[in-house]
């Protein structure tokens, strides 16, 4: 698994707007070269209507950069957040990562998870194994590793960094995995391209619904175990 984090180095998923240099023209680039428990209620057993999935993945204007609504209706249903039965060993707080089926899991414990929809590494990118939360970033600078910049020149101009904002491929939240003390260069983020969910498109970085990864990451401490199943 190191190897293929190594091999990886800082190709961070290029998913980017069709706009401008961003969040779509980055996904564009990848596919060519490469709190609680049922929050409350509204995330059930038996899944969510959808007026009730638009109020869960409704604005979130308290952000220092605000989040708009995402666009729900462009997300399967069954890759919206809910709770679902889980048998597993794993210690409750534990994540995994379960790309075969574009799923993510916290373990609640007493059988249960919540799962949310995610969108994952491509073919020929995705990795399995056991790592580890080492830090968490909240609308963290991004930058392009100089593969991209060769194959996309116009990304040149934030080789020293994008800043943290909606444009930012890394979004609101971050959770970087690391391994034996060291950082992988997978992580897991928050994407604001809902017809991303369900899909590979990444070098091997997981990425949840802005809500979602703002969700996952208010219960997610530093040193929580990540479990990355094989695909």
């Amino acid at each position: 698994m190191r190897d293929a984090a190594l091999a990886a180095a800082g190709r961070m998923d290029e998913v980017a707007s069709s706009r401008r240099l961003s969040r779509r023209s980055f996904l564009a680039g990848s596919a060519a070269a490469l709190g609680g428990l049922g929050l409350a209620g509204c995330a059930t057993v038996d899944g969510l209507t959808l007026a009730e999935a638009e109020k869960l993945y409704g604005p979130v204007p308290t952000e220092k950069f605000p989040i708009p609504a995402a666009e729900i209706a462009k997300v399967d249903p069954k890759y919206w957040r809910r709770t679902v039965s889980f048998d597993t060993k794993e210690a409750p707080g534990t994540i995994v990562v379960d790309p075969a089926n574009y799923y993510v899991y916290r373990v609640e414990g007493d059988g249960v998870a919540t799962r949310y929809g995610a969108n994952v590494g491509r073919d020929g990118f995705r990795w399995s194994g056991d790592a580890y939360v080492g830090r968490k970033s909240e609308w963290a600078t991004w930058t392009p590793p100089p593969e991209m910049i060769k194959r996309q020149p116009e990304a040149a101009k934030w080789a020293r960094g994008m800043p943290g904002g909606l444009e930012n491929p890394l979004g609101a939240r971050t959770l970087h995995l690391y391994q034996n003390g060291r950082y992988t260069l997978y992580t897991i983020y928050a994407s604001s391209d809902p017809e991303t969910i369900g899909s590979g498109i990444t070098s091997g970085c997981v990425g949840l619904l802005s809500q979602d990864m703002i969700h996952l990451y208010n219960q997610t401490p530093v040193k929580t175990k990540v479990v990355v199943l094989p695909a």
